[in-house]
């Protein structure tokens, strides 16, 4: 058996081993930073960011049907058809009147164009009440099935203005109530004059220096937009200063005044205090009043002088 041997060739070359290639950086945005920094999970910020886009496309939505007119027309339906099942206003219960017409009441709470309880404007009714004088305040509910109910409450008169030859009553803020007649006016202060209404309060806070006098006076004259008249129920006029200051120091020495020597009632026509430096007195003239009743004003001035030289 011969021996055969088998040649191998030699090994191929080795390949030289490749560079393992390197990875590219992945960039990272501004925003992706930003959004990875928040404390709560991609995912949860997704539903977030769809909840929101749902919800603007509601609103935007909601508003073309109101502009198209569609929401207004679904209210009308539903109102009708709460009118149909027996919910209109028939009745109207006014609480809280004691001076003021309830029949005007009335006619504001049922003058809506539709009767229908889901159609009444409670704002548009409470705002046409406000409208008239005598109501400082109103609040309307609805109480089903058919009644509005209107809660007032009232102004309360402190005076009576006197304007273009006609009288009205007002409320301590000058507010108007209503005319009246020389006839029906109540027994309350007459103040006479342009925008005297309006100035009421002060009015108010005058008498306040002399309440011993406030009960005495008839009426007052906002003279020229800048100063009162009063006249008292005796029949004198005491003529203030300008200036809220100098007519309240006025007023109170004319009451310290009147409280020591009488000067009301004793037939002195006007006490000026016009000018602080002086006080002047006028007194009828002969013939005008009784001589006793002269006599008596003659001895009020006397009584005045004697005290400003004392």
């Amino acid at each position: 058996m011969s021996n055969t041997r088998i040649k191998r060739g030699a090994a191929p070359p080795r390949r030289p081993a490749r560079a393992p290639k390197k990875r590219r950086k992945v960039q990272t945005s501004r925003l992706n930073a930003v959004i990875n920094a928040l404390p709560i999970s991609p995912q949860r910020l997704q539903k977030i960011a769809n909840w929101t886009i749902g919800l603007s496309l509601v609103a935007v939505a909601g508003i073309a049907a109101q502009a198209t007119g569609v929401t207004a027309k679904i209210h009308e339906e539903y109102a009708q058809a709460v009118g149909r099942a027996g919910f209109q206003v028939k009745k109207v219960e006014v609480v809280g009147a004691d001076r003021i017409d309830r029949l005007k009441v009335y006619d504001i709470a049922l003058a809506q164009k539709d009767r229908s309880m889901a159609a009444v404007d409670l704002e548009d009714v409470r705002g046409d009440l406000m409208q008239y004088g005598w109501i400082k305040d109103a609040r309307v509910s609805r109480r089903l099935p058919d009644t509005l109910v209107v809660d007032i409450v009232e102004r309360t008169p402190a005076a009576i203005w006197q304007h273009n030859n006609r009288l009205s009553l007002i409320d301590d803020k000058g507010v108007v109530l209503e005319p009246v007649t020389v006839a029906t006016m109540p027994d309350l202060p007459l103040v006479i004059g342009p925008k005297a209404n309006q100035r009421s309060q002060d009015l108010d806070r005058l008498l306040a220096e002399a309440s011993s006098l406030k009960e005495l006076l008839a009426g007052a004259t906002w003279v020229g937009n800048r100063r009162w008249d009063l006249r008292f129920r005796s029949g004198e006029t005491l003529s203030l200063p300008e200036g809220e200051a100098e007519a309240k120091a006025a007023l109170a020495k004319f009451a310290h005044m009147d409280g020591a020597n009488r000067l009301l009632g004793r037939g002195i026509l006007r006490f000026d205090m016009r000018d602080p430096a002086r006080f002047v007195l006028r007194l009828p003239h002969e013939g005008q009043v009784a001589p006793a009743k002269l006599d008596e004003a003659r001895a009020a001035v006397a009584d005045v002088a004697a005290a400003e030289k004392g």
